[in-house]
């Protein structure tokens, strides 16, 4: 049997793998930014009750597994880590008081996880390594 989640009224088991990029799909998390980004992602869905299940900030766009409790929406949650992270990035980062719109493009990618759930996990904790070997691949071709 699985491991559902409970609230309330109700068992759940709701996950989900999001993809956004930066504005410009341009090379922004890599280094004390991509730190701080984690850490701060962390503690945003600490405050929501949403469990990272696993996430990998590349350099021009972020992979996360998420199981989002079924009393939020999915469209508030990513709207809550992409507005909120953009904002304390900003404040942290540059000591700006700037809201931090220009940070995330708009839109992201979503799917849900069913039974595939280890695949996808093992996507995003691999997928660094992937890209790499791919673009060897594109140079090798060329």
């Amino acid at each position: 049997m699985r491991n559902y989640q409970s609230l309330s009224h109700i068992r759940w088991d709701c996950k989900y793998h999001i993809v956004w990029v930066p504005k410009y799909r341009r090379k922004k998390l890599y280094g004390k930014v991509r730190k701080m980004f984690g850490a701060i992602v962390r503690d945003l869905c600490k405050q929501k009750g949403v469990d990272i299940l696993e996430g990998h900030a590349m350099s021009d766009h972020v992979h996360v597994c998420l199981s989002i409790p079924p009393k939020y929406s999915i469209s508030h949650i990513v709207g809550f880590l992409k507005g909120k992270s953009a904002i304390r990035l900003h404040r942290e980062l540059y000591n700006k008081m700037r809201d931090g719109k220009s940070f995330w493009a708009r839109g992201y990618f979503l799917s849900t996880i069913g039974l595939d759930e280890k695949t996808i996990r093992n996507y995003i904790k691999h997928q660094e390594q992937s890209d790499k070997q791919q673009l060897e691949l594109d140079f090798d071709i060329n």
